[in-house]
C-alpha cells in the first residue's frame, strides 16, 4: 500500500516516529504522534520501545495490539479520542505505567481486561467520555491512584472499594445515571424564626412570664451574634430594574435595650407574650 493516507489511515515510518521524538525537562523521551490520522498501531514504534511516554491521542486507533508489553520503559500513555472499543490483556504488564488516559473512546465494560488491576503504579486514570455501564470492583487494588475520570459514562454504582481508594484526590463521575445525583436534596433552614411578637410592659407580666421573655430575649442576642454561612440568594446582576438593588442585610425590628422597663406599652395586660417558633 502507498504511503499517506488510505483504508488503513495514514502510515507512520520510523524516520517519522524517530523526528517526533522530544526530550521533556525531566529527561524523559516522548513520542509525539497526536492528530496523525492514524487508524493502525504503527509497527514501527517497536524499534523505540525504551521510550518513556507516548501521545497518540486524536487518531483513529481502534485496537492496541498485544505488543505493547515491548514498552517496559513506558510511565506516559495517552490514548484519548480515538474509536478503542477493548484494550489487551497485554496492557497490564507495563508496571512503570503511572499515567494512562482513555478518555474519549468506545470502551465498554468487557472491553476493560482483569489485568488492569495490575498497574499498581497507576496515579491518573482517565475512562471519561466513554461506553460503560460498571466498573469493576478489582480497580479498588490500584492503591496509587490521585485522580479517576469516570464521567459521562452509564454508569448506575461506584463500587466502595474505588470509592474508597486511600489516596485518591480527584474522581470526576459527572453525567452518570447515579442515583445519589437523581435529586438534589433541600437545604435544610436551621434558624428559628419569629412569626408573632407581642410587647409589653415589664409590670403587666407574671414572673414565669417575664423569666420567658428575658430568656427569649437572650436566644435573639445569640442568633445576632452567630456567623452567618454561605449566601444561597439567587444572582440577579443581570436585572435593570429598580428592585435589583435590594437591602440585603436590612435589620428586623428587635428591642436593643437591655432594661424591660423600657419597653413600650402595646397591649392591655391581659396579653400574653407568646412565640410561634
Amino acid at each position: 500500500m502507498p504511503k499517506g493516507k488510505g483504508p488503513q489511515g495514514k502510515r507512520i515510518t520510523l524516520k517519522v516516529a524517530k523526528n517526533s521524538m522530544r526530550v521533556l525537562f525531566n529527561g524523559r523521551r516522548r513520542i509525539e504522534l497526536s492528530k496523525m490520522g492514524i487508524a493502525v498501531f504503527p509497527k514501527c514504534l517497536l524499534e523505540l520501545a525504551d521510550v518513556e511516554e507516548i501521545d497518540l491521542s486524536r487518531n483513529m486507533l481502534k485496537k492496541i495490539p498485544n505488543t505493547i508489553e515491548k514498552f517496559q520503559n513506558l510511565m506516559w500513555l495517552d490514548l484519548h479520542s480515538n474509536q478503542i472499543d477493548e484494550l489487551p490483556a497485554a496492557i497490564g504488564t507495563l508496571r512503570n505505567l503511572t499515567y494512562l488516559n482513555l478518555c474519549n473512546n468506545k470502551l465498554t465494560t468487557k472491553g476493560l481486561p482483569e489485568e488492569l488491576t495490575l498497574l499498581r503504579n497507576l496515579r491518573t486514570l482517565n475512562l471519561g467520555l466513554n461506553c460503560l455501564e460498571s466498573i469493576p470492583t478489582t480497580l479498588g487494588s490500584l492503591k496509587e491512584l490521585i485522580e479517576l475520570g469516570l464521567f459521562d459514562n452509564s454508569l448506575t454504582i461506584i463500587p466502595k472499594s474505588v470509592k474508597k481508594l486511600p489516596k485518591i484526590e480527584r474522581m470526576n463521575v459527572k453525567r452518570n445515571p447515579l442515583p445519589e445525583f437523581a435529586k438534589e436534596e433541600e437545604p435544610i433552614d436551621t434558624i428559628k424564626r419569629i412569626e408573632s411578637l407581642y410587647l409589653v410592659e415589664k409590670k403587666d407580666l407574671c414572673n414565669s412570664c417575664l423569666l420567658t421573655c428575658q430568656g427569649e430575649r437572650d436566644e435573639l442576642h445569640k442568633l445576632e451574634n452567630m456567623t452567618p454561612g454561605p449566601s444561597e440568594k439567587p444572582d440577579f446582576t443581570s436585572l435593570t430594574t429598580p428592585n435589583s438593588t435590594a437591602i440585603d442585610n436590612q435589620e428586623e425590628w428587635r428591642v436593643k435595650d437591655d432594661n424591660p422597663e423600657n419597653i413600650p406599652r402595646a397591649l392591655t395586660s391581659s396579653t400574653i407574650f407568646k412565640h410561634f417558633v
